[in-house]
Formats: C-alpha cells, sequence, structure tokens
C-alpha cells in the first residue's frame, strides 16, 4: 500500500517510545527521502485526532521546536521532561541518551 509522504513521516513518529526523541534530519533519513525541513512541515500539519507524539521530534541539536509550536513557550520541554528525557545545560535534548533509532516503516522493507 502506497502511503503519502505526510503519512509516513506520521508512521514513523508514532512509534518513538516515551523518554526518547528523533530528529526531523533522522525521520527524513530513515524514509530515504525529502528534507528535515518537509518533515517540518508533516509536523506542522499532524492531525490532533492523531494523538501523535510530535513533542518527540527535535532538531538534530535536540533543540525545541519554534513558538508557537505545542500552544505555549516551554510546552514541548515539559512534555518531554515528563517522560524522563534529560536536557543540557545548554536546553537541548541529550541527544546521546535519549535519541532513538529509526529504522524504515515494516511494510517498506
Amino acid at each position: 500500500m502506497h502511503k503519502s509522504y505526510f503519512e509516513r513521516v506520521y508512521a514513523l513518529v508514532a512509534i518513538i517510545p516515551k523518554g526518547r526523541v528523533a530528529s526531523y534530519g533522522q525521520i527524513a533519513a530513515a524514509l530515504g527521502c525529502c528534507s528535515a525541513r518537509i518533515v517540518g512541515y508533516a509536523m506542522r500539519a499532524a492531525p490532533a485526532e492523531r494523538a501523535l507524539p510530535c513533542h518527540r521530534v527535535v532538531n538534530r541539536y535536540g533543540g525545541m521546536a519554534p513558538p508557537p509550536a505545542f500552544g505555549a513557550p516551554g510546552r514541548q520541554r515539559a512534555l518531554l521532561e515528563q517522560e524522563g528525557v534529560a536536557f543540557t545545560k545548554e536546553g537541548c535534548v541529550d541527544m546521546q541518551r535519549h535519541r532513538h533509532i529509526l529504522h524504515t516503516l515494516p511494510d517498506e522493507e
């Protein structure tokens, strides 16, 4: 079954476990096409009713999405902290500890 690019992004985001994160670039690379920026567009367009863990997607340095994402400044970080995600003194996710290793989706292998 062929899925749209955004649907493929959402399928990968849905399997990022609690306490782990993935970068926009990781997701793009796992899908083998497009760019981190397009993944960002997909995150921005994610349907609320899907209840995707979009807060687990960060930039390559572990930085948070820019406002107004997640409704309020600090909301993404608060959600990650509730899951036990540690941050560096610079305010970024500790990517060495919390980066999730992404693979292609099972139906694409």
